[in-house]
């Protein structure tokens, strides 16, 4: 995975922010399964979000709040954090 962010801080946020205990290696190896799928609700996609822009100071389109899968938020927000980088 290109980028700053990956499946394993993915996780810990999702531990972090949504309280949804999974490992880094499942959501890769289920990368495309729906954050329904995972229990993670739109809710705790706003929290993960809020969190990458505390993180890396940089804001995140609409775009990455509208993603379903792992795969699509992780191929998302790395695209807009490399932007200019």
């Amino acid at each position: 995975m290109n980028g700053p962010v990956t499946f394993e801080e993915l996780a810990s946020l999702m531990k972090g922010r949504a309280g949804l205990t999974v490992e880094p290696e499942e959501l890769e190896s289920r990368r495309d399964s729906t954050f329904e799928e995972f229990d993670l609700d739109s809710l705790g996609l706003l929290g993960i979000i809020a969190e990458l822009v505390n993180r890396y100071g940089r804001t995140l389109s609409e775009e990455a709040e509208a993603c379903k899968t792992p795969n699509d938020l992780l191929n998302v927000v790395n695209a807009e954090l490399n932007q200019g980088a």
